[in-house]
Parts: C-alpha cells; sequence; structure tokens
C-alpha cells in the first residue's frame, strides 16, 4: 500500500502543467530555485546563500600572536637562528654614534644625577 509521501513525489515528478507549478511553489517554500537556471546564475545563487562573511566566527576573531612572533623571532636570534637585518641596522648605528661620542643623553637621568 503507497503512503500519501509517494503519491506527492511521482504527481511533481509528472510532466503536467500542475505538476511543474507544484514543483515551484515546492522550490520557493524550502529555499531553492523555483525555476531551473544556467550554472552562471546557480554560482550567483550558492554564492548568496552562503554564511556572510562579517559573521563568520574564523574570519572575523582572528588576530595573528603578533606578540608571541616577536618574542620568539628576538629568542632565535639570540641563539643565532634567526636574522633581523632591520635590528642589525639599528644595533650597528647606535655603536657607530657610540664611537663618534654622540650618545642620547636622556634629559630624566640628568635630573636625577643631579638631585643626588
Amino acid at each position: 500500500m503507497a503512503t500519501n509521501y509517494v503519491k506527492y513525489s511521482q504527481l511533481i515528478n509528472a510532466s503536467t502543467n500542475y505538476a511543474r507549478r507544484m514543483k515551484r511553489l515546492s522550490n520557493r517554500i524550502f529555499g531553492e530555485v523555483a525555476i531551473p537556471t544556467n550554472s552562471k546564475s546557480m554560482k550567483v545563487v550558492k554564492m548568496f546563500a552562503e554564511r556572510p562573511l562579517h559573521t563568520n566566527e574564523q574570519i572575523v576573531h582572528y588576530y595573528p600572536r603578533h606578540v608571541e612572533t616577536h618574542r620568539l623571532a628576538m629568542k632565535l636570534r639570540e641563539y643565532g637562528l634567526f636574522r633581523d637585518e632591520h635590528q642589525d641596522f639599528k644595533e650597528e648605528m647606535k655603536r657607530l654614534r657610540e664611537l663618534r661620542g654622540k650618545v642620547k643623553v636622556w634629559r630624566r637621568y640628568l635630573n636625577i644625577e643631579k638631585q643626588e
């Protein structure tokens, strides 16, 4: 004995005008494309069916670990396993400045020495 659901599925698969209209109505109710379209239009439909990027937790709450990465790079630099050319340049400029006798003196420290 066939159930009513089987009868509906057989009716939808039929090629009558009523079956086509019921198929379209079913597709509209369940959020599918009502009228068959080409692949280019289906690409747009799939794009709009996806979750928006501003609600995606993995994209919104992604922050690289800048502090930890910097500390790791500096520790590796101390061991000689990482080369930070910018830091090397800054240290070399500081060393050359000291050799010329142009060391920066902070006024805050000068005031503390005068008070003592």
